[in-house]
């Protein structure tokens, strides 16, 4: 065996995708201590006793999965395990979660100092992926203890419900306190939002050589709009499902939540803002609206693989009920023009696993306002781009770039999202011309059902590699959970 490098692993004949480049190449890949370490063509397999042959596969860099929600609606624990192997077989090898205190997820409120451990140790040795977590302040304490968050566990994006105003989760909510576990006297309103603002405002002036890793994200649609359009669209017997769902949550909520938050962003200086899941037309020139309005904030706008795959006559009904909602088929073209025009930052699942027997009504399955919001599919992420964006001419490069590079960069991920000398050997080996129909059976969720099934898609996941192991390959998760929990501290690096 050569001196000359000793490589733990070397994965030959892989046609590597890089979010920088016009073309792909076909490269060996030489991993060592969970690293890429060298990159070349016909790497001496004598370099290392473990070759694994990638078989003229497309490689992409891992998929860091931004938008994804573990323990809404299951256990944390038990859901980590599940929805992270559900990640592992769609090529996902960073998964980053939204969580806050209140209702759903731990059932808990008070301070993130003793809620926020908790989540650690519910998830250490549970995830199959590399993890982090996004994190809502919710109470007004919240805000003193972003710095808290931010230089002792390594917390750096941050989130605002803005319909949770007087919203629910699933509907209206005139005790908002009691479904946020607040005290009575605080309110979540545009107020709150304000705060939050100016509090990161603070934490990235405080922290200058990170700044640009220090976010916030925002699911805008407005309380007051959802309010009135849901009491309206159910005296209309006209609509009914997705498209009473879609009428109810109309896209002008998104577009004047996204004007108003923008705003707001401009008012503390809170230079960097994620417009989250993006579902319409009006709420996508909202946001294009406002990145010219004010230059100086650093927008990124994200939308998802669900609505870019699904509208309002997708079949599968209830099980596609989400917020933003599902929309008319003209909102789905219009989101990939975005797409294709380099006008969207990433592309995520928003994977909310929420089970069969929760997610709709056993007495009524078809009534859309008694189905619960959200669903899973990180799973089929990478395949739906490649699938659909292949056909409409999208680059494999482009799509690393809104799969893996940009959202590694926005979040301080500095070791993930390329396939480059020093970076995480995460990678993903896709067959770009196998076709194959999405069935919820064959899904390593726990969710029991998909609004995905009987899809056809081109573009099969074969294996997955996390830090150069091997956790999926043709149809198998590997191994025990080696997932480990991401700090991003404001050193930028990795713990």
């Amino acid at each position: 065996m050569s001196e000359a490098l000793l490589l733990d692993l070397i994965i030959k004949n892989v046609w590597v995708v890089r979010p920088h480049n016009d073309t792909v190449e076909l490269l060996d890949l030489g991993i060592k201590d969970g690293k890429f370490v060298e990159i070349a063509p016909n790497i001496s397999p004598d370099k290392s006793q473990q070759v694994f042959d990638a078989q003229n596969l497309l490689g992409f860099p891992g998929v860091v999965d931004a938008h994804m929600h573990i323990g809404i609606y299951q256990p944390l624990e038990q859901d980590a395990v599940t929805e992270s192997k559900a990640a592992a077989m769609g090529g996902v090898t960073t998964s980053l979660n939204y969580i806050r205190t209140g209702q759903y997820y731990l059932n808990k409120g008070g301070s993130y100092k003793d809620f926020f451990p908790e989540v650690l140790a519910l998830s250490a040795g549970n995830f199959f992926v590399d993890y982090s977590y996004h994190i809502a302040p919710i109470a007004q304490q919240h805000i003193e203890e972003i710095p808290l968050l931010y230089e002792e566990y390594g917390v750096s994006s941050f989130k605002i419900f803005m319909f949770y105003g007087g919203y629910g989760l699933h509907g209206l909510s005139d005790q908002q306190n009691l479904f946020l576990m607040i005290n009575k006297e605080e309110r979540y309103d545009f107020a709150h939002f304000e705060f939050i603002m100016r509090g990161l405002t603070r934490l990235m002036e405080a922290h200058p050589a990170a700044r640009d890793s220090i976010s916030l994200s925002l699911h805008c649609e407005v309380a007051e709009i959802l309010n009135a359009y849901t009491k309206i669209v159910e005296n209309d017997s006209s609509l009914s499902g997705l498209k009473a769902y879609s009428a109810a949550r109309p896209p002008h909520s998104e577009g004047l939540a996204i004007c108003m938050a923008s705003y707001l962003a401009h008012e503390t200086n809170c230079a960097n803002i994620n417009l989250l899941h993006l579902s319409s037309r009006k709420a996508m020139e909202a946001a294009l609206t406002m990145q010219t309005a004010f230059p100086h904030i650093n927008f990124r706008r994200e939308v998802t693989v669900g609505h870019l795959l699904l509208d309002v006559d997708t079949p599968n009904g209830t099980w596609a009920k989400v917020n933003p909602p599902i929309r008319p088929r003209a909102d789905v073209e219009y989101l990939w023009q975005a797409v294709l025009n380099h006008q969207v930052d990433w592309i995520v699942s928003d994977h909310a696993c929420c089970s069969a027997e929760q997610k709709r009504s056993a007495k009524d399955p078809n009534n859309i306002w008694l189905a619960k919001s959200g669903f899973g599919g990180t799973e089929y992420l990478l395949s739906g781009v490649v699938s659909e964006g292949s056909k409409r001419g999208m680059s494999y490069n482009h799509m690393a770039k809104l799969l893996s590079w940009n959202p590694s960069r926005r979040f301080g991920l500095l070791e993930k999202g390329d396939i480059a000398i020093g970076y995480d050997a995460d990678l993903v080996l896709v067959n770009p011309n196998e076709t194959f129909v999405v069935r919820a059976a064959e899904s390593e969720s726990q969710q029991g059902y998909t609004p995905f099934e009987g899809a056809e898609l081109t573009g099969k996941v074969k294996s997955t590699f996390l830090r150069g192991n091997l956790i999926y390959n043709n149809g198998q998760v590997l191994g025990s959970p080696t997932g480990r929990y991401l700090k991003r501290a404001h050193s930028g690096l990795n713990a």
